[in-house]
Order: structure tokens, then C-alpha cells, then sequence
């Protein structure tokens, strides 16, 4: 239970005081009225006796008596009604509220910290209220009367004859069987006789006489003259004294509120019959369409004006509510006791103190002992005659007893004098005094009387008080037998039926129980009388058991949460709105936060209908909020239930105040993290060939890799137009940001240029949302041109010109647990800073939503297909939080987050706008394949635009054509074929040679130095105006790999007014191929061994091509035609075919395979030194009838654009090895080196739809090294095996760098020069000697010493049965030093003994560089056998 001001030890004995009456004449009634009090309202204040009262008991013991009180009140001659009794409670409750700023406890309990208020001031005025307003009954003598105060003014004319008809109207009311109300304790009632005397108007010493006549009469000791109303009440205001009674009169007893006047009472005139009362409704009434109804207020309840506002509290009484005619007299300011100066007061408590002295005390003393004499003579007689004494005392008790059952199912009842009563009246009156071993011996006694006779009412009175009693004993003798209230309680409750006197058990026990901390015994029984017959005491029963659960050694927090909770719904069906508001708000603390959803649902929905019915409407709003956005288990039915009473609500909040804020709405859910913003048009569908630039939009997901990509290529292209440097202040474009972009700048936006803003929303509900006139919310600070700043913040659209133009979706559905993004439009027509805030809608749900399900795809798609139940306006925030800091030590330890500005764009001058269109554009293509596209550039803005360039990862994938007009027209020969290379028709005769023709790789933009990825679009006079449009034609070489690839081309372009915000702006398109395979070329080079064109110094080459058709015939493809061979160099070309085919034009169907072999030359030494080092000679050696100029566009751009995307690769492998490489090695590998690029145009007849198409396209080989394979398309590497792995410490010892056997071999080339056969007449000379050449060339750049070495070295003994055996005769050994490049010949001979074949290759040339140490030995491994056929003649 809760703490209380009283303890039990305090509150016990001021709740069962001596009762005494008081009567009235009129005239005295008069005088104490000029007080505005009764004369039993006079006295309350003084009531409590100010010192200790001695008397002594029947064993002439003295007894001290404690704070004594007494309870002195006018007759009333009706038992007040059970009806008024009801309401008097229910009103002091709702009149007694939690104080304002009240500290509440704070109790901790586990995990949990609650705030419970210590104290419940309503439930302690209940119980006293409770206590003081119990009719008498006939079972026990607790609050019957002792005495009777007759009350007569000395201003009377006849004031001793007054008290004579006081007397007998006293006699009349007491023993006249036609009043059975009130009760009277015994019936020699003591009368004390008080004279009123007023002071400022009365004749004192007429008042003297009379009093001294009245003791005369009566003896000192029953009598008083009370002098009272020293001033007259006019002079009332002239010094302030204390108004003690307000309290008292407050508090709201029975007996006061009788009428002035005697006679009936007042309360027996209020309407409200029982019937009525009992059936007070509280929630379970509900209307049925879910929203709240108005409750009706409870029969009893006083409106909240009639609450008392001037109580006084003091410590032993706590304010309770008024009755309305009370309230009403102290609402007009009426000052109680106005002509009482501090003398009376004394007066009275003087009065007081000798009634009690020297009146009541010695009465109930004198009685004590008449009661004592009794019960001893009784003890000492014999059971039997006592058994007989008891039937003669009680001769009419068997018929009453026939008559009585009838009525009274708690056995028989008792006449007045039975002796039985006299115990008990005896054991009331030791208790009322306070001698409580006396009485607990006398209850005990009497207990077992009743229980004989099966008087249970009796009985269950005398358990009651003896549990009372020895609790209450000095010293505690014997525990506090509990049991005898348990039996009490349930005599009263479920024999007699009498919950009232249950109640008052139940409320003593359950103190007593609380004062030995025991608790949990204290709840089971506050819990046990909880029942339907009363909802207030239920509630207040079921709260204070919730306290005993909170104030047990070890808390129980739940069982304390879920007592409010019932207490609170019991408050309610009492009509007590405050309190069980403030019971469900307490329990919440309990289950809040605690995963019990349906449980807070609950508490949450109680608050907000309580909160809503006491007009505490921001308090209701706040818990339905709750209910709607936690994660609900509840039915969709019950959603939407809460859902339409939270608008309901709502919508009662917003009239209030219609011109205040837009509130906050719960629903939706916004992902705030989540939104996307978009700055620019959306992207244009595809028109039929035209296909718009991909560009960025809201559709496409974020990838970071891509996202890298972009900005890669933008810091390629910024670099280029800013010679190779990105300025500091660069910062990559981003037209979508979103919670993965750097958001940490404010974006920039351009003037008149849309910004979309995509807003995830999500319903965490399982019924639809509708959400109506949905926009965004925004700030807008405009920067005129002078500077000047002007503020319009949005609220609602303006008549006015906008500055910012807004996009409403008129109708937004989202279904039951659905997640959706609106897209929501900004236009800004103005420069300056604008700050999205958040969205505004009108939030709603639909009627019948049942039906709709799966509408709501589009917005649009539903417009005035839902009625709206009901709908209100509000708005939501977005506020993104930033990425969390992670620099700096302090912000590594703190937790900081950085800005997100996605949301604050400036808004910028005007700026250009391109959009490009993609006409013809392919999406499938051979490997190596060429297409002719075209581009189409549109300038869309009201500004000209400049600097427009195109940078992409894959330059070799496209090309705008060379730079020179005279390098791109189309040959009218091209252009009947459709051709998109530029060809000549040939005559036949120029069959099997070159035709030879130069570029320069500058033309083609791809000059050393520069950076071949970004290339300048080729614009007419490089401007684009506005509204103009330019197609350019653009060539597409489908990649060598086959596979879909992904293309990224980022266009850029710049105003030609210079921007200071934004320099450049960038338009991206990804294009997607599919390529096929085509045709796979390898080719490889090595020296010719011909001694043809010697002059040429450097030799020849010879050039073997392999060409595969490795196309699978899905694709359509019949054959595959080698139309021409070209090579392209800046030292060699090719010369001729020497080819031995017939075949003129190269057909290759599928997987077969073709060879060519083809003779290269070097270009001559003065067309080399007269070309800038970049010309490349082109030679093109044409199967067909027809030449592909292979150094003009398209053939020479993409032949340039594999270069040098291949010489990038070449650098790159480069820079990883070593860079220590000795010279001499260099040299040597130079030897080996050879710069010719093939270039293979092929033609491809393909069958599609029943129609043949020509495509065409060509492949590149790039020849580095001699002998070593080429190929057209990359090669797969094969994963090297596992090996074992090996420990070892590595050695520092450097392994000097050596060149390799294939790098040796062509440092010197050998070649021999010798008759194929030779005749010999062997019978005539037995020696043959044949003469033989050896030509040696050098191939170096340097001067190199030779030797060679004639002596035979064999490797093995079967090289000799081959070849058999000669002999070169003449020097073994020779020594040369070689120039650069200088070819020497050796004349040589050899002699041979018998006819056969022999290889004249063995002899073995060592080599090294003049100025170098190490001899290298030149291989002739790769060179060609040297066969010689000996013939005998």
C-alpha cells in the first residue's frame, strides 16, 4: 500500500471516537449561525482533547487516554442513503487529485527506474470518509451515541423551559419506537445541558443567574455556560483571525449535511433512485464506427468548477471534495466564525475539555463498571442456570428469531438487552477509551457467545474488533491474529452480505497488515474484496494492492503494472477519468519499450480515449501516435480502427488551432537515409532509331565500381583541358545523390531546370495509406543580381509569381506493409539557396479498403477512386544524418558525424544543356567488325555551348573519323556498296604487290603525349547554339573479345560564358554490344634467307598469316572473304603475296583455316628521314577488285586506336621489369625487334530474315619480335599448376643478365649461298670440292666482332648417319669485325668423299659487341638446314 500521513496506530483510534448529540433550540441555533456554522460545526475544530485524560477501570486501575477525540453532531433522524453515501465517496475521490509538481519516487527495481507517487491522498480521504459516513447498526455500539449535548440561549425568554422540551424531545427521539434512527449506546443517554451566551448583544449577568439556576438543577457537573460571539460581524474585518473550520467543512460528512433547520434530511430529496446508480458505464459502451463517444458523465460526478479552491491541508486531514451548497458558501468568500475572537476559541476548546472531564469520562466509567458487575455475576453462575437465565432474559427471541430469519440470512439477531450485547457494548466502550486488553478479553468472550448461538453478523463484529484489539495492545502481548479477520471478512462478505462492513475489515486489516511489512499478505486481501458491485472501491483496492506489490523487500514490478492497469479500468467505469488516466500512465512505464506490443497497444489506446475525454487532447494525439508506429501485432481490423480514432483526434487537435504549425504525422514511415536526389530532365524514351544518351536517372542502381569509373574518366578529361593538371578546386559531377555519395558540399542546381526528390516511404500498417496533395516543403533564400536576399519560405502555395515551382501528387496510395517511393518535383526559377525541409500531405485512409487490394501501382492510377473516410493535413521532416567522422584521433573516439547537404542545393545561373541521340546504333557485332553509326548533338538550353569532347576507357572501340576533311569523305565507290570503309576500284593487273600510301597517326588524334581516351568531337565552328542540332557520323569496331561489353562514353562540354560555380558539365551514356566471333589471325615474321635486293641493307622478311574462321554459324555468317592485307609501319612494309594459291579471293568458311605468306621490305632510308617520326607508311596488298584506302578513316583510326591502347599494355609490362638492363643486352634484343602491324579487312556474307548482308570489318596483328607468334585477339592465359612451395633463404648473389637464344640468333644472320645440286665425277677424282658463300650481316646497330668456326661439333652420333660426313677445307677458324649493319661474305669450300644429301649449316659463328668482354655463340637453330645434293657424273 501506498505511505499514508497516519499511521495505523494514529488512525484507528481517530476513526472509532465516543459519538455524542447535540440539540438545538432555534434561538441558540441562531446564534452560532451568525458564524455561518451549526453548532456542531462550531465545535469540530476543538474536538481533540489537548492533554491526557486519566480514569480508571473495573479493577480501579487508572487508565491514561491518549488524544482523545470526540465526535459531536446534530441528530439526524433518517439513516442516510446508500445513494448519497455513494456519491459523497465518488466525490471526495475525484476531488482529490495528484498535486501539481508532486516529486514522485523514483523506485529502482531491475531494469527498471519508475516514478510512482508515494502517497495516493485520494484513497486516505476515501477510507476516512468511508469510515465516518458508516450508518449505525444494531450489532455493534462503535458509533452509537453516549450523551446528547441540549443547547439553549441565555437570550431566551425562558431558557430553563427550554431545556425541558430539549430534554424530552431527546426522551421522544431515543425511546419512542417510531424513530429507529439514530442509535443510542445505552438508555440512561448522559445529558449535558449548555447555555449559550452572546457576548456583544447578550446580558451577561441574566446569563450568570441562569446558569447558576441551571446547576442548581442539573449539578455542576451537567452543565456549561458557553460564551461566544465576542465581536459583532461587522467589525469582522478590522483584524484577521484563523479560520480553523474550512478544513473540517470540506470534508464532506453525513452528518453535516443536514438542513439548518431540524427535520428531515436534505439528502433524502436527491434524484437519483439506486437503480440508477449502480449502473454507471465507462468504456465498454463504445460507439460501434470506432470513433470515441462522448462518455457520459457519471451520475454522481461534479463538474470540475465545483472543485474547492481555498482547502487548507493540515497533516492529519487531507482536502476532499465538497458538497455543491458547501462549495458553493465557501466560494463566495464566506468567512466561517467571523464574530469568534481567539477568547472564544478558547472558550470552546475550555468547553470541550470540561464536557469530556467532568461529563462524558465519568459516564462511561460509571457504565464500564454496571457492564463489569453484569458480566461477573454472570460468570458466576452455573452453565446451566446461565442457560436458563439466558432463555428466561430472552423470552420473545424464539419468534423473533422465526420472524428475523426470514430477513437475515447471518443468523439470529439479539434483543437490545440481551446479555450477549452487554459484553460487547462493555469491549466498544473499553475501545473507544482506549483500554484495549480489556476490550480484546471482553470481544474474545463475546466471539464465542456468537459463535454458540450461530450469530454470525455478531460474530464476525467481535472477530473484527478483537483483531483490532490485540494489535492495539501495549507491549503487544500476542501477535495480530489475521485469521480472525479472514473470518470476518468472509462472514460479512459471503454470509451476511454485507460489503460494507467487509470493506471497513479489509481496510483496517490491510493497514495493520502494511505496518508489519507484509505486504503480499496486504495484497490478497485488497484483491479478495475487489468485486462488481463497486467499481470505486474496486479500483481504489486494486491500486493500493499495486502499491503493496512495488513496496515488497524485492519489488514486483509486473504484478504492480498489471494492478494499475486493472485499477484503471475499474476508475473508469467509476466515471473517474483523471485517475484511471494517471493508473494506465503509471503501468505504462512498466511495459513501455518492453516487446509486450499488444499490451502497450492497450495501455496506449486507454490513455488516448481518457486523455481525449478530458479535452487533454495533445496527451491523446501523443498515444495514439505510439500505437501507430510501433511495429503492430495487432489484426488489420484493429489498425485501422486505431487508425481512424487517431485521425479522429487529430482532427479535433488541428481545429483548434487552424492557422498554427502543420503537426508532425506518424504515418507513413520515411526512410530518410534513403532519398534520392535528381537534378536535371528526365531521359527522353527511345524514338524509333534514335536512342537518347543513358545519362543518369532515379531508375538506375547505384554501383560503386561504375560510380569510380565516372569519375575516373571525368579527372581524365578535365586533366586534358586544363594541360594535364586537375585544378584544386575540382569536385566529379553528380547529378543523383544518395546515402552512398559525397554529400558533403552543397550540390549545385541550375535555374529553370527540374529537381526531383524520390522520398521512400513505407507503411509499417496492414491497411492502405492514402495520402492526398502530396508535395514538398521547402526554404528558398533568392540572391537577385544585386546581391540582395529575399526569404519565402513554403508553406502553402502562394498566388504570388513563385520562385520556386512545387509538383503535387494529388493521390498516393500505399498498401497494407508496403514500401514505396514518391517522386516529388521542384522547379526553380530563381538563383539563390534553397533548403528541402521535408513533405506535406494530407494523411488518410480509404473506406473499404478491403476491396482495393493491388491497386496503386501508379499514382495516377487510382484519382477519385477512394472516398476518403477522413483525412488530415501534416507534415513530415527529412533529416539525413550525416557519415559518421573518422579522421581525427578526437573523432575517433567521439562519435561525431559529418553534414548531409543533399537536401540544400544553390541554385546557379543558366548553363548549357546537351542531349545526344544515338541513330543506327548497333547492338550486336562481329569481333573486328565495322558499323557506321550516327550522332546526333542537341543543345536543348538557352546558352551556346562549347568544348565538347567524348572520353571513353575503350578508345578502339569507336571514331569520329580522322581530322582533315580529306581524310573522311566517302569514295563514290564506298558509297554504292554501302561500304563504310573509303575504297578504289583496282585494275586486275596490280594483283599480289602493295600499293602504298602514308598518314601521319597525329591526323587521328592520337599523337604521342596526348591522352588517346579523350577525343574532341569534331562541332562545326565548335560551337553548338541553342536549339541547334548536329549529326556527326561516328564508325564502331565491334571489340576483339567476344562477350557483352559495357561501354562507358562521358561527354563534356563547357558554356561559352565562363560560370564561376560550374566550370563543365558531363552527360554519360553506357552502350551495351554483343559481340560474336569472327576471325582469329595469327602471324609471325622471320628473315628471308634470299639474297634479293641486297641493296636494301637489312634484308627481308618474310610474313606468314594465319586466318581461322572461328565464327559458329548461330550467327547467321556463311563465309568470311580476306579482301586485303595491309601493313602498316613506320620502317617496313609489305612488298608482295607469295602466295602459291590460285585463289584470288580468300573464302574461309566455317572453321576452315587460310595461310598467307607475304614478303615484307624495309621502307627506303630517304622516305624515313624525310617523314616525321610519327608517319606510318601504309601498304595494302588487295585479293579483291577493289583497294580499302587503309590509311584514311575508318581503317587508319582503328588501327591507330589498337596501337596505342597496345602499346599502353606494352608500357605498363615495361615499367614492371627492371630497369637496370645493360646496354649491350639491349642492343642485342634490338636485333631481334621488328615494328610491323598487319592489318586483315575481311568481308562477311550473312543471311538474316531471307536477305543477304555484307558486314565488314578488320583485325589488327601487331609484330614486335622475329619469329615470335602474333595474334589478333588476346589470348586466354592458362593458370600456372600448383607447385610445392619451398623454404629457402634467398641468395644476395645477382645473376648477371644475359639475352636470350632467340635474341642471340639475330644478332649476326647467317646465310649460305651454294649450288641445290652438284654433279661430281667421283670414278675420275675421288675429292669433290664445291665453292660455297657464307654471307654474314650484321643486324646491330653497333660494330660486333665475328668469329667462325669451321671445325665440325657433333652433338650426337646420328646427326652424322643424316647428314653424312664433309670437310671444309681451307682456315678453320676466322676472325671479322663487322660495322653496323654491314653484310661480309666469306668464300668458303667444301669437300665431300661420296655422292648423298648433306647440310652445309654446321659452321658456328660466335659474336660479341666490339667494346663488350662476353662472347656470345649466335645459334643457327632457327635457321633453314642447308641441304646440297651430291651427284656422281
Amino acid at each position: 500500500m501506498a505511505q499514508c500521513v497516519q499511521s495505523v496506530q494514529e488512525l484507528i483510534p481517530d476513526s472509532f471516537v465516543p459519538c455524542v448529540a447535540a440539540l438545538c433550540s432555534d434561538e441558540a441555533e441562531r446564534l452560532t449561525r451568525l458564524n455561518h456554522l451549526s453548532f456542531a460545526e462550531l465545535l469540530k475544530p476543538f474536538s481533540r482533547l489537548t492533554s491526557e485524560v486519566h480514569m480508571r477501570d473495573p479493577n480501579n486501575q487508572l487508565h491514561v487516554i491518549k488524544n482523545l477525540k470526540i465526535a459531536v453532531s446534530n441528530i439526524i433522524t433518517q439513516p442516510p442513503q446508500p445513494g448519497a453515501i455513494r456519491k459523497l465517496l465518488n466525490d471526495v475521490v475525484s476531488g482529490s487529485q495528484p498535486a501539481e509538481g508532486l516529486v514522485a519516487n523514483v523506485i529502482t527495481a531491475g531494469d527498471y527506474d519508475l516514478n510512482i507517487s508515494a502517497t495516493t491522498p485520494w484513497f486516505e480521504s476515501y477510507r476516512e470518509t468511508f469510515l465516518q459516513s458508516m450508518p449505525a447498526s444494531d450489532h455493534e455500539f462503535l458509533n452509537h451515541y453516549l450523551a446528547c449535548m441540549l443547547v439553549a440561549s441565555s437570550s431566551e425568554a425562558e431558557p430553563v423551559e427550554q431545556f425541558s422540551k430539549l430534554s424530552q424531545e431527546q426522551h421522544r427521539i431515543q425511546h419512542n419506537s417510531d424513530y429507529s434512527y439514530p442509535k443510542w449506546f445505552i438508555p440512561n443517554t448522559l445529558k449535558y445541558y449548555v447555555l449559550l451566551h452572546d457576548v456583544s448583544a447578550g446580558d451577561e449577568q441574566r446569563a450568570e443567574s441562569i446558569y447558576e439556576e441551571m446547576k442548581q438543577k442539573y449539578g455542576t457537573q451537567g452543565c456549561y455556560l458557553l460564551k461566544i460571539n465576542s465581536r459583532t460581524s461587522n467589525r469582522a474585518s478590522d483584524e484577521q483571525i484563523p479560520d480553523p473550520w474550512s478544513q473540517y467543512l470540506q470534508k464532506n460528512s453525513i452528518q453535516n449535511q443536514e438542513s439548518y433547520e431540524d427535520g428531515p434530511c436534505t439528502i433524502t430529496s436527491n434524484k437519483n433512485s439506486d437503480s440508477n446508480l449502480l449502473s454507471l458505464d465507462g468504456l465498454d459502451n463504445e460507439v460501434k464506427d470506432g470513433l470515441p463517444n462522448n462518455f457520459r458523465a457519471h451520475p454522481l460526478q461534479l463538474d470540475s468548477s465545483s472543485d474547492p479552491s481555498n482547502s487548507i491541508d493540515d497533516p492529519d486531514h487531507v482536502k476532499s471534495a465538497s458538497s455543491l451548497h458547501e462549495t458553493k458558501k465557501a466560494n463566495t468568500g464566506i468567512i466561517h466564525g467571523a464574530c469568534l475572537t481567539l477568547t472564544d476559541h478558547d472558550r470552546i476548546r475550555q468547553f470541550i475539555q470540561e464536557f469530556t472531564f467532568r461529563g462524558l469520562l465519568p459516564h462511561i466509567e460509571k457504565t464500564i463498571r454496571q457492564l463489569n458487575d453484569q458480566l461477573i455475576s454472570r460468570k458466576g453462575l452455573s452453565r446451566s442456570l446461565f442457560s436458563a437465565t439466558k432463555k428466561w432474559f430472552s423470552g420473545s427471541k424464539v419468534p423473533e428469531k422465526s420472524i428475523n430469519e426470514l430477513k437475515n440470512t447471518s443468523g439470529l439477531l439479539y434483543p437490545p438487552e440481551a446479555p450477549e450485547l452487554q459484553i460487547r457494548k462493555m469491549a466498544d466502550l473499553c475501545f473507544l477509551v482506549q483500554h484495549y486488553d480489556l476490550a480484546y478479553s471482553c470481544y474474545h468472550t463475546a466471539k464465542k457467545d456468537f459463535l454458540n448461538d450461530q450469530a454470525m453478523l455478531y460474530a464476525a463484529g467481535a472477530l473484527e474488533m478483537a483483531a483490532v484489539s490485540a494489535f492495539l495492545q501495549p507491549g503487544a502481548p500476542r501477535p495480530y491474529p489475521a485469521h480472525y479477520m479472514d473470518t470476518a471478512i468472509q462472514t460479512y462478505r459471503d454470509i451476511c452480505k454485507n460489503m460494507v462492513l467487509a470493506e471497513r475489515c479489509v481496510l483496517l486489516s490491510a493497514e495493520i497488515l502494511k505496518s508489519q511489512s507484509k505486504y503480499s499478505e496486504a495484497a490478497a486481501l485488497l484483491i479478495r474484496l475487489t468485486s462488481e458491485d463497486s467499481d470505486l472501491r474496486s479500483a481504489l483496492l486494486l491500486e493500493q494492492a499495486a502499491h503493496c506489490f512495488i513496496n515488497m523487500k524485492s519489488p514486483m514490478v509486473r504484478k504492480y503494472a498489471f494492478h494499475m492497469i486493472l485499477a484503471g479500468h475499474r476508475f473508469s467505469k467509476a466515471g473517474q477519468k483523471k485517475h484511471a488516466l494517471r493508473c494506465y500512465c503509471q503501468a505504462m512505464q512498466v511495459y513501455k519499450g518492453k516487446g509486450w506490443s499488444l499490451a502497450e497497444d492497450h495501455i496506449n489506446f486507454t490513455i488516448g480515449r481518457q486523455s481525449y475525454t478530458l479535452r487533454q487532447l495533445d496527451n491523446a494525439v501523443s498515444a495514439f501516435r505510439h500505437i501507430l508506429i510501433n511495429e503492430s501485432k495487432q489484426s488489420a481490423a484493429q489498425q485501422g480502427a486505431f487508425l481512424r480514432e487517431y485521425l479522429y483526434v487529430y482532427k479535433n487537435v488541428s481545429q483548434l488551432s487552424p492557422d498554427g504549425p502543420l503537426p508532425q504525422l506518424p504515418l507513413p514511415y520515411i526512410n530518410s537515409s534513403a532519398t534520392r536526389v535528381f537534378f536535371g530532365h528526365d531521359r527522353r524514351p527511345a524514338d524509333g532509331e534514335k536512342q537518347a544518351a543513358t545519362h543518369v536517372s532515379l531508375d538506375q542502381e547505384y554501383d560503386s565500381e561504375s560510380s569510380q569509373q565516372w569519375r575516373e574518366l571525368e579527372e581524365q578529361v578535365v586533366a586534358v583541358v586544363n594541360r594535364g593538371v586537375i585544378p584544386s578546386n575540382f569536385y566529379p559531377t553528380q547529378y543523383c545523390l544518395n546515402s552512398y555519395s559525397d554529400n558533403s558540399r552543397f550540390p549545385l542546381a541550375v535555374v529553370e531546370e527540374p529537381i526531383t526528390v524520390e522520398v521512400a516511404f513505407r507503411n509499417p500498417l496492414k491497411v492502405p495509406l492514402l495520402l492526398t496533395d502530396l508535395s514538398l516543403l521547402w526554404k528558398f533564400q533568392s540572391k537577385d543580381s544585386s546581391g540582395k536576399d529575399n526569404e519565402e519560405v513554403k508553406e502553402l502555395v502562394t498566388g504570388e509569381p513563385e520562385m520556386i515551382g512545387t509538383e503535387v501528387i494529388s493521390e498516393f496510395l500505399i498498401n497494407g506493409e508496403e514500401s514505396k517511393v514518391a517522386r516529388l518535383k521542384l522547379f526553380p526559377h530563381h538563383m539563390g539557396e534553397l533548403h528541402i525541409l521535408g513533405v506535406v500531405y494530407n494523411l488518410g485512409t480509404i473506406q473499404g479498403y478491403m476491396t482495393v487490394d493491388g491497386i496503386g501501382a501508379l499514382p495516377g492510377c487510382h484519382t477519385g477512386k477512394h472516398s476518403l473516410s477522413m483525412s488530415v493535413r501534416g507534415r513530415q521532416d527529412l533529416e539525413i544524418q550525416g557519415p559518421r567522422l573518422n579522421n581525427t584521433k578526437e573523432e575517433k573516439t567521439s562519435i561525431k558525424y559529418g553534414p548531409d547537404r543533399r537536401l540544400d542545393p544553390i541554385i546557379t545561373a543558366e548553363m548549357p544543356l546537351l542531349e545526344v541521340f544515338f541513330i543506327h546504333f548497333p547492338t550486336g557485332l562481329l569481333c573486328g567488325e565495322i558499323r557506321k553509326a550516327y550522332v546526333e548533338f542537341v543543345n536543348v538550353s538557352k546558352c551556346p555551348l562549347t568544348g565538347l569532347k567524348v572520353v571513353s576507357k575503350r578508345p578502339e572501340f569507336f571514331t569520329f573519323g580522322g581530322n582533315t576533311a580529306v581524310l573522311t569523305p566517302l569514295s563514290p565507290s564506298a558509297s554504292e556498296n554501302c561500304s563504310a570503309y573509303k575504297t578504289v576500284v583496282t585494275d586486275s593487273t596490280s594483283v599480289c604487290t602493295a600499293l602504298i600510301s602514308s598518314a601521319s597517326s597525329v591526323d587521328f588524334g592520337t599523337g604521342i603525349g596526348s591522352q588517346p581516351e579523350v577525343i574532341p568531337v569534331p562541332l562545326p565552328d565548335t560551337v553548338l547554339l541553342p536549339g541547334a542540332s548536329v549529326q556527326l557520323p561516328m564508325w564502331l569496331r565491334g571489340p576483339d573479345e567476344e562477350g557483352v561489353h559495357e561501354i562507358n562514353f562521358l561527354f563534356y562540354y563547357e558554356s561559352v560564358k565562363k560560370q564561376p560555380k560550374i566550370r563543365h558539365r558531363i552527360l554519360r551514356h553506357t552502350a551495351v554490344i554483343c559481340t560474336s566471333r569472327s576471325l582469329n589471325v595469327r602471324a609471325t615474321v622471320c628473315r628471308s634467307n634470299s639474297l634479293e635486293d641486297e641493296e636494301g641493307r637489312g634484308g627481308n622478311m618474310l610474313v606468314f598469316v594465319d586466318v581461322e574462321n572461328t565464327n559458329t554459324s548461330e550467327a547467321g555468317v556463311k563465309e568470311f572473304h580476306i579482301v586485303q592485307v595491309s601493313s602498316s609501319s613506320k620502317h617496313w612494309r609489305l612488298q608482295k603475296s607469295v602466295n602459291l594459291s590460285e585463289n584470288k579471293d580468300a573464302k574461309l568458311a566455317s572453321r576452315e583455316k587460310g595461310k598467307f605468306c607475304f614478303k615484307a621490305i624495309r621502307c627506303k632510308e630517304k622516305e624515313v628521314a624525310t617523314q616525321p617520326s610519327e608517319k606510318y607508311t601504309f601498304a595494302d596488298i588487295i585479293f579483291g577488285n577493289e583497294q580499302i584506302i587503309s590509311s584514311a578513316s575508318p581503317c587508319a583510326d582503328f588501327f591507330y586506336r589498337s596501337l596505342s591502347s597496345e602499346l599502353k599494355k606494352a608500357q605498363l609490362s615495361v615499367h614492371a621489369e627492371k630497369q637496370s638492363i645493360e646496354d649491350a643486352v639491349r642492343l642485342i634484343q634490338k636485333c631481334s625487334e621488328v615494328d610491323l602491324n598487319i592489318v586483315v579487312l575481311w568481308k562477311a556474307y550473312v543471311v538474316e530474315d531471307s536477305k543477304q548482308l555484307i558486314l565488314e570489318g578488320q583485325h589488327h596483328v601487331l609484330l614486335r619480335t622475329i619469329g615470335k607468334e602474333a595474334f589478333s585477339c588476346p589470348q586466354k592465359q592458362e593458370p600456372p599448376e600448383m607447385e610445392l612451395l619451398k623454404f629457402f633463404r634467398p641468395e644476395n648473389t645477382t645473376v648477371p643478365l644475359r639475352p636470350s637464344v632467340e635474341q642471340l640468333s639475330n644478332l649476326i644472320k647467317t646465310s649460305l649461298h651454294y649450288p641445290e645440286s652438284f654433279n661430281h665425277p667421283f670414278h675420275q677424282k675421288s675429292l669433290c670440292l664445291v665453292p660455297v658463300t657464307l654471307l654474314l650481316s650484321n643486324c646491330s646497330k653497333a660494330d660486333v666482332d665475328v668469329i667462325v668456326d669451321l671445325r665440325h661439333k657433333t652433338t650426337s652420333p646420328e646427326a652424322l648417319e643424316i647428314h653424312g660426313s664433309f670437310t671444309w677445307l681451307g682456315q678453320t677458324q676466322y676472325k671479322l669485325q663487322l660495322k653496323s649493319q654491314e653484310i661480309h661474305s666469306l668464300q668458303l669450300k667444301a669437300c665431300f668423299v661420296h655422292t648423298g644429301v648433306y647440310n652445309l649449316g654446321t659452321p658456328r659463328v660466335f659474336a660479341k659487341l666490339s667494346d663488350q668482354v662476353t662472347v656470345f655463340e649466335t645459334s643457327q637453330q632457327n635457321s633453314m638446314p642447308a641441304l646440297i645434293i651430291i651427284n656422281n657424273v
